[in-house]
């Protein structure tokens, strides 16, 4: 009998022991730190909004994980890969983040994710772009969640190339994301039939396109291609509407990245017929709608898909912390890689093993002042473009977690 209450009792204790270590919540918080534009180029699309995202979802969790608090932190990379690499660092040895989500712009996150690895850390990318994150940068501890070049190009150049316009002249931002759109928008543009006739690269954060648009007017291509986001983006469609590029159907203009932000600066004079695509937009549908208002009331801006792609992430998150019982990184990436993601943002999105989170792109073009009915209501929809073939499939991935 007391053989018996002894191997009982090492039982429970070992029940106990397991069960607490499932439970685990490092530090006895769940701590998430976003880096993100704040004072820069991409404040508008990141910056104060992709705060009130992520609180959003923090809140709508409940606040807590586990028993636990969910404690967020930010910062102003101010779009540079040294003071985002510091902060990385700086979170996860002293501060104790255990995640960093967002981080807008290529050249920050592809300067974290080597961080995020090496401290054994998880890192959602819904900012930036580049498709090397799930390429030759992809690591077992990173995710991209919400768009990068390879599905914008390939859904907005394959569209434009099969509606007539077959020759193509780029203005292109001089430095990752830019380039790297520019060549997967040219891949798809020969691949359809078209033809690159030239391309001009200008400085991050240009103010006077004025020479790099003459220069694409008198390439005489059908299409002007947008490889840039942001203030480039907006400068750029000012300038084309000064120069009248688009009047009488001369050429037109082709948005590799467009945020609802840049057109609402524009405003619809402007940016009215510009074909673009997005993973995200507040008036597709009525579960989209109610979220964004939500998200208008506390940030008086609708949200774009970077923003939205936060809000999803961060839920995935907490969502993977609490299946998982614990913080830890490896725990918590396979729980992520094996939820499927179904809310407002994505329907039956999932995580790759290359990191990409692949889901439904939408291709849209921006509607005449005319059309609009309402504030914010500046796209109509003219394709979906399904999961699997708007994402580089994995048979194309350069990335070593990808079994050949």
């Amino acid at each position: 009998m007391q053989k018996t209450l002894i191997a009982a009792l090492g039982a429970l204790l070992c029940s106990a022991s397991a069960h607490a270590q499932q439970n685990a919540i490092s530090d006895d918080a769940v701590r998430i730190g976003l880096l993100l534009d704040m004072t820069s180029l991409y404040a508008d699309i990141t910056g104060t909004g992709s705060v009130a995202a992520a609180q959003m979802a923090i809140d709508d969790f409940g606040g807590k994980v586990n028993g636990k608090p969910v404690q967020l932190v930010y910062a102003d990379h101010q779009n540079k890969a040294d003071i985002a690499a510091n902060k990385a660092r700086e979170w996860f040895d002293r501060d104790k983040v255990d995640a960093i989500l967002d981080v807008a712009a290529s050249g920050p996150a592809l300067a974290v994710a080597p961080i995020a690895k090496e401290k054994n850390r998880i890192a959602v990318f819904s900012g930036p772009g580049s498709v090397r994150l799930t390429n030759d940068a992809c690591t077992p501890v990173t995710v991209h969640y919400a768009y990068d070049t390879y599905a914008l190009a390939n859904s907005t150049a394959r569209a434009v190339v099969g509606n007539g316009g077959d020759s193509w002249f780029f203005l292109t931002a001089d430095y990752t994301f830019g380039s790297t759109l520019e060549k997967d928008a040219t891949d798809v543009i020969n691949a359809s039939g078209g033809k690159v006739l030239g391309a001009v690269r200008h400085p991050l954060n240009a103010s006077d396109f004025s020479s790099f648009l003459l220069r694409a007017q008198s390439s005489g291509a059908k299409v002007v291609g947008l490889a840039n986001a942001g203030g480039d983006t907006i400068n750029a469609v000012k300038g084309a509407h000064e120069f009248q590029l688009t009047a009488g159907g001369k050429q037109r203009l082709a948005g590799l990245l467009v945020y609802i932000n840049d057109v609402h600066t524009l405003g619809l004079d402007a940016a009215q017929g510009m074909l673009l695509t997005t993973a995200f937009y507040w008036d597709r549908d009525e579960e989209t709608r109610k979220w964004a208002r939500r998200f208008f009331e506390k940030t008086k801006k609708m949200p774009n898909m970077s923003q939205a792609g936060l809000y999803s992430s961060v839920m995935h998150y907490l969502k993977a912390v609490q299946a998982a019982g614990s913080d830890n990184t490896a725990d918590v990436m396979a729980r992520m890689k094996q939820m499927p993601v179904n809310d407002f943002f994505a329907k039956n999105g999932r995580i790759r093993e290359d990191g990409r989170m692949v889901h439904d792109m939408y291709l849209f073009e921006v509607k005449k002042k005319s059309e609009s009915k309402y504030p914010w209501d500046y796209y109509k929809q003219v394709a979906v473009v399904p999961a699997d073939k708007a994402f580089q499939p994995l048979s194309a991935s350069t990335c070593p977690l990808v079994k050949k």
